[in-house]
């Protein structure tokens, strides 16, 4: 015959493993909440799109002559999301807003670039953007290249966009973007529309 102290102890064992079991089971079968089955993992979409328009002033008028209509998405370079996006919200040194846009002859930019192919004007003749929120998703900047502001010394056949903080040399592109060449001569216009729209 066992012990009496024994037998209670291996009773109490049993009692305690049969009770661990059916707690695996009932949490094994046991439904998460529909709102955890049904949550989703939030993402943030930055695209850009731009439109260059070309004008002329004929008989006082002034008349478009090019229209590229919206372009996009653009390429937002590495250097942009750290110094414009990342480090603008931390409020840390180095971060920049977009102040200026510039015009080029080239392609549009890759991840790694840090300037606009084929800038066709000095820095002075970046054109300083003006910024406003067009929707709660979209950040807009306009700017016009004026003929009387002599931006080209001869005829050119642009092709690409840029952001930019500033006007210097240096500084590194925030975005930037290409459209069909179009042929712009020294008696043109170019205003330009840029948009950043989140999603």
């Amino acid at each position: 015959m066992r012990p009496l102290t024994f037998t209670i102890l291996s009773r109490n064992l049993k009692s305690r493993r049969k009770n661990q079991n059916l707690l695996a089971r009932n949490l094994r079968n046991r439904s998460l909440p529909k709102e955890v089955n049904k949550m989703e993992i939030s993402k943030c979409k930055i695209e850009g799109f731009s439109r260059v328009q070309i004008t002329e002033d004929k008989d006082g008028k002034t008349v478009v002559v090019g229209d590229s209509g919206f372009v996009g998405p653009n390429q937002v370079v590495n250097l942009g999301f750290l110094h414009y996006l990342v480090r603008a919200m931390c409020s840390s040194a180095g971060s920049k807003y977009i102040g200026y846009v510039a015009l080029g002859t080239g392609t549009a930019p890759g991840a790694a670039h840090t300037g606009l192919d084929g800038e066709i004007m000095t820095s002075s003749q970046r054109k300083a953007v003006t910024a406003e929120s067009s929707s709660s998703t979209t950040a807009q900047f306009t700017a016009t290249f004026a003929s009387s502001d002599s931006f080209l010394s001869a005829a050119a056949d642009i092709s690409n966009i840029g952001l930019f903080y500033s006007t210097e040399t240096t500084d590194t592109l925030f975005a930037g973007n290409t459209y069909a060449s179009s042929s712009c001569d020294t008696n043109q216009n170019v205003n330009i529309t840029y948009q950043i729209r989140f999603s």
